[in-house]
């Protein structure tokens, strides 16, 4: 079995473990997660991509099964690595492409990371739209991340397929960022709002299923006299997988543009993707007081979409993937900081 199916088998059923581990054992009851609680499951999820970097930077070159300079220079073209390798010197051109591979890897999650920040203020509006209780908030997440991994895993997979047959779908994908960005920018102000009778998941449950009109718990679906619904908290359910299917065309074409190797994007967005639920708690009553964060997402992703524009030229200019992330760290440190610094005036009480 080649070493790439190894890894991604591994990978699966580690995902499979951790969230079984976390629907049946430490969330047996429904309850509200307090800060305490989600603080300590991001510092384990963010410890769990801290040690998967190390093995990248250790051990990277097992995830293509490279044993030789040729197998090394093969892979580096195949996926468009942007590293100069040397051909005399096997080893220090393996510790170039595996200090590469993990960079690669930490600055794809740190992207997917960010751009989840947006996530969570949608399904803050959409848990308020439909009432949800606090205590079901955990449920819907947890199945809501089973279904995006699900989703990433095609829509990763099929884009690497495409990029390898043909390259010029970049320039669309930075294209489409920059577009993105701009759009985020200019309507960075605007009120967002969820219309719970019109919304187009809504119309499409209540056209295909019977709709319970209350919630049953933390039922997905209730059978009454012989027939079954589905309840509100599964069309809240749908709705959240469609937001993050949305999200999921900038994200992943945003990852792309850092790596090409399809398993790198795989492992660094699902990697994020997975502390997402614990990072919605640490931040749901707080995320109000990033209100520049939005501006720096726009900039991340019109900073993204031009390197992919100019990939070629930026390349040649020696412009690598350690930049791409002190640049991204800087523009999310900078809005974050400008946040706290010069908080809104509704904030401080001022007219």
């Amino acid at each position: 079995m080649p070493n790439e199916y190894i890894y991604f088998l591994s990978f699966i059923l580690f995902i499979i473990l951790m969230l079984s581990i976390d629907l049946g054992i430490f969330n047996k009851k429904d309850h509200i997660v307090g800060f305490k609680e989600a603080a300590t499951m991001s510092f384990i999820w963010v410890s769990f991509a801290i040690v998967f970097y190390v093995l990248l930077l250790t051990k990277g070159q097992e995830l293509h099964g490279i044993e030789n300079y040729t197998q090394l220079a093969e892979v580096t073209k195949r996926h468009l690595h942007n590293i100069t390798l040397i051909p005399s010197n096997f080893e220090e051109s393996l510790r170039i492409y595996k200090q590469n591979l993990a960079l690669e890897f930490l600055t794809g999650y740190v992207i997917e990371y960010a751009l989840s920040v947006d996530n969570i203020f949608v399904m803050v509006l959409i848990f308020s739209a439909f009432s949800v209780p606090e205590k079901y908030y955990h449920r819907v997440l947890v199945w809501g991340i089973i279904g995006a991994v699900m989703m990433r895993f095609m829509f990763i997979f099929l884009g690497a397929t495409l990029i390898a047959r043909f390259e010029w779908i970049l320039y669309i994908f930075g294209a489409f960022l920059v577009y993105t960005g701009l759009m985020m920018f200019f309507n960075r102000n605007d009120d967002e709002k969820i219309d719970t009778e019109n919304h187009k998941i809504v119309r499409l449950a209540s056209r295909f299923f019977s709709v319970y009109p209350h919630f049953a718990g933390n039922k997905f679906f209730i059978k009454i006299e012989g027939k079954r619904f589905i309840t509100p908290l599964f069309v809240v359910l749908m709705i959240v997988e469609f937001t993050d299917l949305i999200f999921a065309v900038d994200s992943i074409p945003a990852i792309f543009a850092v790596t090409k190797d399809p398993y790198i994007v795989f492992f660094s967005n699902i990697f994020a993707i997975l502390g997402l639920r614990s990072m919605f708690f640490l931040l749901v009553n707080i995320i109000h007081k990033f209100h520049y964060l939005k501006v720096g997402l726009a900039v991340l992703l019109v900073f993204i979409g031009v390197k992919m524009l100019a990939h070629h030229w930026l390349s040649a200019w020696g412009f690598t993937t350690m930049h791409s992330l002190f640049i991204i760290l800087g523009i999310l440190t900078l809005s974050v900081v400008s946040s706290l610094l010069f908080p809104k005036k509704a904030e401080t009480g001022l007219e």
